[in-house]
C-alpha cells in the first residue's frame, strides 16, 4: 500500500501518546477516545487476532508483538493508510497486515481468528441510511438509525469467522442497546459477559466479550 510521504503526512496530523508509543492522526480519521482506550486496557491476545474498524492503529499496534499474526481492516482507505504510518512509526509494520474493506467480507468463511476486536460505529444517526452524502470519516461513529445497523452485520459475520474457545471483544454504547447485543450473540451460541463500562452523562460505554464454545 502506497502511503502519504511522511513530512506532508505528519505536518497536518495530531500526534498522541499511549503507553510508550506514538501515534499519528491524519486529516479524515477518527482519532482515538474513551472508547479506544477502553478495549485498550483490556487486551490479552495471542494466536491470529483480527481488528475491525483499525482507525489510525493504535489497538494494532499494541499487539503486534504480543499476537502471532494480526490483520487490521478498515473501510475508510485514509485510517488504512494512518495505520500504516503508524504501523511503520512503531516499528511493528512487517507484523501487521492491513487491508481495506467493509467489516469480515474481505475474508472467506474458512478464514479463522483467535480473537476479533471491533471498537464499532455505535452512536444513532437520524439521518439513518437516506443520508444524501457520507464523509469517510462518518464511518467511524455512524451507526444508521437506531445505532445498530454495522453492528447488527458484525454479529451475523464474525462468528463464522472465530476459532473454537476464540473471542470477540466489542465496543459500543447504551444508546445503541447493549442488551440486545448480548442476546444476539448468545442466540448464535456464544457465551457473553460485560467485561467493563465507563459512564459519561448520557450513554455509557460498554465492552462486551463473547465467546465460541470449544466443544
Amino acid at each position: 500500500m502506497k502511503i502519504f510521504e511522511s513530512k506532508k503526512s505528519l505536518k497536518f496530523a495530531k500526534k498522541i501518546r499511549f503507553e510508550d508509543k506514538i501515534f499519528f492522526v491524519l486529516e479524515g480519521v477518527y482519532e482515538p477516545a474513551e472508547d479506544t482506550f477502553l478495549i485498550a486496557d483490556h487486551l490479552k491476545v495471542n494466536g491470529h487476532v483480527l481488528e475491525i474498524g483499525t482507525g489510525c492503529g493504535i489497538l494494532s499496534v499494541l499487539i503486534a508483538n504480543k499476537a502471532e499474526s494480526v490483520i487490521a481492516t478498515d473501510i475508510n482507505i485514509n485510517a488504512a493508510r494512518c495505520a500504516k504510518l503508524n504501523a511503520e512509526i512503531n516499528g511493528v509494520s512487517e507484523k501487521i497486515n492491513i487491508v481495506v474493506g467493509d467489516l469480515l467480507r474481505p475474508f472467506k468463511e474458512n478464514h479463522l481468528f483467535d480473537t476479533i476486536l471491533f471498537n464499532a460505529p455505535y452512536l444513532p444517526d437520524e439521518r439513518g441510511e437516506k443520508r444524501e452524502s457520507k464523509n469517510l470519516i462518518d464511518y467511524a461513529w455512524s451507526g444508521g438509525r437506531d445505532g445498530r445497523n454495522v453492528i447488527d452485520r458484525f454479529i451475523k459475520q464474525a462468528p463464522k469467522h472465530l476459532k473454537a474457545g476464540g473471542n470477540i471483544l466489542l465496543v459500543q454504547s447504551t444508546l445503541s442497546n447493549v442488551k440486545r447485543t448480548l442476546d444476539e450473540f448468545h442466540e448464535l451460541g456464544l457465551q457473553t459477559r460485560i467485561v467493563d463500562e465507563q459512564k459519561f452523562f448520557f450513554e455509557t460505554i460498554t465492552l462486551i466479550e463473547a465467546v465460541k464454545s470449544k466443544d
